[in-house]
């Protein structure tokens, strides 16, 4: 079977609407909780932040038409979180706030002309693998939209988060991950700053964000998918889905996992075609989105793989490359992490 080189992210969003109604950008929905003047948020520090020093660097992937051209930018010093926001801390938020998240909320049938009623209930994507070698063409041959997944019920309505407050919280849409940031008192990483902080000073014309070898001195450096996808992970690296945060060695500057285990939401709309124009000072992406794949939806950039990323398929999870998700959907491979200003 061929390999892919396509993205692991929700680029499969549009057919899901169709197939089980997952949201469209746009869609009208209950109104959250978010931090307001009676939930103004938590008195922002920086623990379990690191002080990432800003600097100057090679951004971008050839490999990758999107991530093309390799161009020279410039980040001033932030904070970054250390983890991926986890299970335990996305609880806190909730229990301060109220929020619910997307993946939570009741779907207007009105946003869904033509799907019958029976599938418009809050629900999210889930992995779910087949049973033997399918086309890798069909991501509808491994995701599944599953009524009532979302943060707290990964897998749906009979799964929970026993033994997993320490893993990334996943099925965590745009949306959710920036009302976490501000009730945090801090923001979602620009792409630059997050590919900074993943390049870990080591320079960006390294295979893997760790460096040139998939397995350095023969042991897996990051949790991503080991065997043949869809059907055969090995689990060699010891974790099926998320891996608890912490689980594999930080880079140089402090942060663990900036590859594998879940997708990052980064503030960036996504373009295909920015790298062409792109700032070349602490650049925060175009004014608008843009995925010629998908015209109609409104992105954001994602960044790091996840879980499901190989060199069989989704591998974008290499140094330089990224990713996209349109704002409003989520997927059990999908969470985030924070930063912050100097200040």
């Amino acid at each position: 079977m061929k390999a892919k080189r396509n993205s692991g992210g929700l680029g499969w969003l549009a057919i899901l609407v169709l197939a089980a109604a997952c949201r469209p950008s746009g869609s009208t929905q209950t109104e959250a909780t978010v931090p307001s003047a009676d939930h103004p948020g938590k008195s922002f520090d920086t623990t379990g932040m690191v002080l990432v020093k800003g600097g100057t660097f090679l951004m971008g992937n050839d490999e990758f038409v999107d991530a093309r051209p390799v161009h020279e930018v410039s980040v001033s010093s932030f904070y970054m979180d250390k983890t991926e926001v986890t299970n335990d801390e996305y609880a806190r938020f909730v229990a301060a706030t109220g929020y619910k998240t997307v993946a939570e909320r009741p779907l207007n049938p009105a946003d869904y002309p033509g799907v019958p009623p029976d599938k418009l209930v809050p629900g999210s994507g889930v992995f779910t693998p087949p049973t033997r070698a399918v086309s890798l063409d069909n991501p509808l041959a491994w995701w599944t939209y599953t009524p009532g997944a979302s943060w707290k019920t990964p897998e749906g309505p009979s799964s929970d988060l026993r033994g997993r407050g320490n893993h990334p919280v996943v099925h965590i849409s745009y949306e959710d991950a920036d009302a976490y940031a501000r009730w945090a008192g801090k923001r979602l990483p620009t792409e630059a700053e997050w590919e900074w902080a993943a390049q870990g000073g080591r320079g960006g014309d390294h295979l893997y964000y760790w460096g040139e070898e998939l397995k350095p001195g023969g042991k897996w450096a990051a949790n991503i998918f080991q065997g043949h996808f869809p059907h055969g992970n090995t689990i060699e690296d010891g974790f099926l889905t998320t891996a608890p945060v912490r689980s594999f060695a930080a880079n140089p500057f402090g942060i663990f996992d900036m590859e594998g285990n879940v997708w990052e939401w980064c503030s960036d709309f996504y373009r295909n075609d920015y790298f062409v124009k792109s700032e070349k000072n602490n650049p925060k992406g175009p004014s608008d989105s843009f995925d010629p794949n998908e015209p109609g939806l409104v992105k954001r950039v994602q960044k790091g793989g996840s879980f499901l990323c190989s060199d069989e398929y989704c591998m974008r999870y290499k140094a330089g490359s990224r990713d996209k998700g349109e704002v409003t959907s989520a997927s059990n491979n999908l969470g985030f992490r924070c930063v912050a200003d100097v200040r």
